[in-house]
């Protein structure tokens, strides 16, 4: 339990205030209480590993949780199903091509989950971090409609994917798919997924202790990455009749 010493620390009460080390994380991964969603908060915490995870109309919480789950772009597992929905190919795939409408649908609702952890504070935060080149979305479309996609952020090479959403079979995975294969081309080292899943474990994700994630995330975060728009330089599925007009 923490307690009011331990929250004390963690209060982050001014804005240019630094994140208490992770090492003063609660059991949950708690680091910080507070502060805000600007640019220069969001982009200092993803860059020391830290990512905000709250439900809205609660104060900010701050995570860097022990053990943490990470996906190696080469390393996802394909299911059989989904590998026919790839090679299936009757879906156009692009990237920051409609990243407000990404994130719009992955703060919708979902079969067997209540409310949402992403706010309109969330929303308006991280389309500043796109306009910005830092934040990035796929999107798979069918049909000219947008029917999945995931966003995440990226510091040098390293990509912190934050959500993902299914309008049809498979979409969300196709995207991850696409994805992968992206960032595999582009040398980058991990994607970090932040808490483990039984999904994300069917997907090939794994779980590294904190202080090895920090090592992998901190050596691929001082590379040199990619900001601004990004769009595929691999042969991904694209027909018009697939895209929207």
């Amino acid at each position: 339990m923490t307690d009011a010493t331990d929250l004390m620390r963690m209060l982050l009460v001014d804005p240019d205030q630094p994140f208490p080390p992770v090492e003063f994380a609660d059991p949950s991964g708690l680091v910080a209480l507070g502060g805000d969603l600007s640019p220069e908060r969001l982009l200092g915490a993803y860059s020391a590993g830290i990512f905000p995870w709250y439900n809205p109309g609660e104060t900010i919480h701050w995570y860097c949780p022990d053990p943490r789950s990470i996906l190696v772009p080469t390393g996802l597992r394909v299911s059989k199903s989904c590998r026919r929905s790839v090679a299936k190919a009757d879906y156009g795939v692009t990237m920051d091509r409609a990243f407000a409408e990404v994130m719009a649908n992955c703060a919708g609702p979902r079969a067997q989950e209540a409310g949402t952890w992403i706010g309109s504070d969330m929303l308006e935060a991280y389309l500043r971090l796109h306009d910005l080149g830092h934040a990035h979305s796929v999107e798979v479309w069918r049909d000219g409609e947008l029917v999945g996609g995931l966003y995440g952020v990226a510091c040098g090479r390293s990509f912190a994917g934050e959500s993902m959403f299914s309008r049809a079979r498979d979409t969300s995975k196709v995207a991850l798919y696409w994805l992968c294969a992206q960032l595999a081309a582009w040398d980058f080292a991990l994607i970090d997924c932040q808490v483990a899943s039984g999904h994300l474990t069917s997907l090939g994700a794994i779980d590294l202790p904190r202080a090895d994630y920090l090592d992998l995330h901190t050596r691929a975060a001082a590379r040199p990455g990619r900001p601004g728009p990004w769009q595929f330089d691999i042969a991904v599925p694209g027909s018009p009749d697939h895209l929207p007009a």
